[in-house]
């Protein structure tokens, strides 16, 4: 179940490097303008540009020993900007050509193609909560190609990066420091944890429609 996606939760010293070299030239920029600026690089980070884990940070920085309205604020303008990403980048896959063929060969669009095939929406959930390195982009470029609706897609994105986004934030305002040392030393094991507890979760709610589907169909035959 989803066992692709575990792969893609290892990242390397080097990985880390780039990331901080990466955010420290923006921290300064950012903690000026605040919320445009987080809507804007998340917006980046979602279509055609990557800062990995860049959003996940920048919500704890700015959001450390700050109040919930605040964090909330700080949060709704990168969940805003992600999501308006995102569509970019879904209306491009959705559009087709060269560019979605250089991204995704036939092999992985045939991949992919079983994928939402046999998981629905979870195919596109589940990558929008998971942090980086999954390889996000290449499920939103699908859900275009596969002509998902776009209301469904917005709704998934949406709630996918709330509960991504509202985590970190929730744990900066908690825990202050101690949550943006996590993020930026600890994020394969928060991405094995998720990854973890989403799997129980869509377990759980497989074994249920069975047991009920079982219930019914007994029903029926008596």
């Amino acid at each position: 179940m989803f066992i692709e996606m575990a792969l893609f939760t290892v990242c390397g010293l080097s990985f880390r490097q780039q990331i901080q070299e990466t955010l420290s030239g923006l921290y300064e920029t950012i903690v000026e303008y605040g919320g445009p600026a987080l809507l804007l690089v998340a917006l980046a980070d979602s279509s055609f540009l990557s800062i990995p884990e860049g959003n996940d940070i920048l919500i704890i920085a700015l959001s450390t020993g700050q109040s919930w309205d605040l964090m909330s604020y700080y949060v709704a303008m990168t969940i805003t900007g992600s999501v308006l990403g995102c569509t970019l980048l879904y209306s491009v896959g959705r559009r087709g050509g060269n560019f979605v063929k250089r991204r995704l060969s036939e092999e992985r669009r045939t991949e992919m193609r079983r994928l939402y095939n046999r998981w629905g929406i979870w195919t596109l959930l589940v990558p929008a909560i998971l942090p980086p390195p999954t390889p996000f982009k290449i499920f939103v470029l699908s859900a275009g190609l596969f002509r998902i609706p776009l209301a469904r897609f917005i709704v998934l994105i949406s709630l996918g990066r709330s509960i991504r986004y509202f985590m970190w934030g929730i744990l900066a305002v908690l825990y202050g420091e101690a949550a943006k040392q996590l993020v930026q030393e600890e994020m394969k094991t928060v991405g094995v944890i998720l990854f973890v507890s989403l799997a129980a979760v869509l377990t759980g709610i497989v074994l249920i429609r069975r047991r009920n589907r079982k219930k019914a169909f007994s029903g029926e035959a008596t």
